[in-house]
């Protein structure tokens, strides 16, 4: 039975969750993931944990911050002023925007509070400062 390597093309089912065991994420209510190992197309420690399984295998990882979605960064939180949202806009908390960053990027903020004059956002990833547990079972090498 051949087990994956750098190159392949797989198929895995995964359930994401945190410290506290609530999940996050997970494939196993729908089609499996597909990807390249060694493409750079997931965190690379989740790609890493898959080499060497055969198909039907599972394995645990566990991804510290530094490895996944990094650390929070206070810098990435701050407040627009609410007269420079767009008109038709009610803003609500956990709404989403998409800025342009003076380098030109897109940035997703999300809404973390709502006043009359402004609205606070932060442009920390959800996942950012979280220690991130995967279960990944290999369902298919292509």
């Amino acid at each position: 039975m051949a087990n994956a390597k750098s190159g392949d093309s797989v198929k895995v089912h995964y359930t994401g969750t945190l410290d506290d065991g609530s999940k996050f994420d997970s494939s196993v209510d729908r089609e499996p993931m597909a990807f390249t190992i060694g493409q750079g197309q997931l965190l690379p420690m989740f790609e890493d944990a898959v080499v060497g399984l055969a198909v039907g295998e599972s394995v645990n990882v566990s991804i510290p911050p530094e490895n996944g979605y990094g650390l929070r960064r206070e810098e990435l939180i701050g407040q627009i002023p609410a007269d420079k949202l767009p008109g038709d806009m009610t803003p609500a908390v956990g709404m989403q925007l998409q800025i342009q960053t003076p380098q030109g990027q897109p940035m997703i903020l999300t809404i973390t509070e709502v006043a009359d004059a402004h609205v606070t956002v932060d442009g920390n990833h959800q996942l950012a400062g979280q220690n991130l547990h995967f279960e990944i079972k290999l369902v298919e090498i292509a």
